[in-house]
């Protein structure tokens, strides 16, 4: 695993967490939350595979 797919592992996990902590707090409606967590999944995963 490269260091750039390592990055990806850690880091797209953080930006789901965060954006339930965002839910939670009140400051990201439902749609939001998933859209963030789509695109960031989506984004990942592109970028993983093709490194």
């Amino acid at each position: 695993m490269t260091d750039a797919q390592f990055g990806l592992v850690v880091a797209t996990p953080a930006i789901v967490v965060m954006a339930l902590i965002f839910y939670r707090m009140g400051v990201l409606q439902k749609g939001g939350v998933a859209t963030a967590i789509l695109i960031s999944l989506l984004i990942a995963t592109m970028l993983f595979l093709e490194q």
